[in-house]
């Protein structure tokens, strides 16, 4: 009998190691995915994505992003009919298909036509139906797309990473970003660097400050603008004298609370300003709270970018930040 239950065991383990290796193989042998940076392949026919159904994908995502100076789209969106889905077009990195023809329900799919890639399935055999199921998961929906692109642009700056070594050394800490970015300021405990852009630059700061530079209260956002109007005061200057970098009043700024690395943060999106100048552009910040080093980490990226769409200057810089790691 143990034998029996011995060799039944070996079995079913050779089987689903072979099942493995050939999910393994299948991925190997799948064409590398392509397509646009926050570009999302919508799969409906016509009649769907000119009436209702095409309104209701579109305000799933097409939404604006908060904290851009000028309204811009989550996503920006080309619908296939499913007729022509086929070859090239399978390949974007990033696809939504409206199945009409089955039952009401919500399926995500990883490398299905190409690696790497997500497909998201949203199927209802009535109008109703599919724009409900659209509805309860339009969160998760924009956050399986974000988090593919924000994982693309990472494996995009891994191709030729910086050689920053102090970062480490200093703050004990690594982040991974393009050696395209420059540096432009080092102190014992603050970092600048900048990337040469269109129409400007992008730009990336790190700091650290005490542990009891940041009461978690109600007045905890106002706590975080001080802090980095203080930094743009010391650190950095605007194009004429007496010019630097502030937060812009007008704008309310959002926060919420999230994770870097496994270590609470807070995230904090607003518009920054040059006091005495005309210039600006959006910023996130993320205030890391390391309670193994008594102290926070400060993490900003902000884009000068004028007369240009500036979402995926901020995804790129957003991508840089959650790829921080602790020591």
């Amino acid at each position: 009998m143990k034998h029996t239950i011995c060799l039944a065991f070996i079995v079913l383990l050779f089987i689903s190691c072979g099942d493995n290796k050939k999910k393994s193989n299948a991925v190997d042998f799948l064409p590398d995915a392509s397509g646009a940076i926050n570009n999302v392949s919508v799969v409906t026919d016509n009649d769907y994505w000119d009436g209702r159904v095409g309104d209701a994908i579109r305000s799933v995502l097409t939404k604006p992003i908060y904290g851009l100076p000028q309204d811009e789209p989550m996503f920006s969106i080309s619908q296939i009919p499913s007729s022509v889905f086929s070859g090239f077009v399978t390949k974007n990195r990033t696809v939504l298909i409206i199945n009409p023809k089955k039952a009401k329900g919500f399926n995500i799919a990883t490398n299905v036509y190409a690696k790497p890639q997500k497909v998201i399935t949203v199927s209802g055999q009535t109008k109703e139906d599919i724009i409900t199921v659209l509805a309860e998961n339009e969160a998760e929906i924009i956050d399986v797309f974000r988090q593919e692109e924000l994982a693309e642009r990472q494996r995009q700056m891994m191709k030729s990473p910086h050689t920053f070594k102090t970062i480490q050394e200093k703050l004990g800490l690594t982040m991974q970003f393009a050696s395209i970015y420059r540096k432009a300021t080092e102190t014992d405990s603050f970092f600048w660097f900048r990337k040469d852009i269109t129409t400007g630059t992008n730009n990336l700061m790190l700091y650290e400050l005490p542990l009891n530079a940041i009461q978690r209260n109600d007045s905890v956002v106002n706590q975080i603008i001080k802090i980095r109007d203080s930094i743009g005061k010391t650190y950095i200057e605007g194009p004429i004298e007496g010019s630097y970098m502030v937060t812009e009043d007008a704008y309310a700024p959002f926060i919420t609370e999230t994770t870097i690395d496994g270590k609470p943060a807070l995230e904090v999106r607003g518009i920054w300003d040059v006091k005495n100048a005309f210039m600006g552009g959006p910023f996130i910040n993320y205030a890391i709270e390391d309670k193994a080093n008594n102290r926070w980490v400060f993490v900003e990226g902000f884009s000068f970018a004028p007369s240009v769409e500036k979402r995926n200057y901020m995804l790129e810089l957003e991508s840089i930040i959650k790829s921080v790691k602790f020591d």
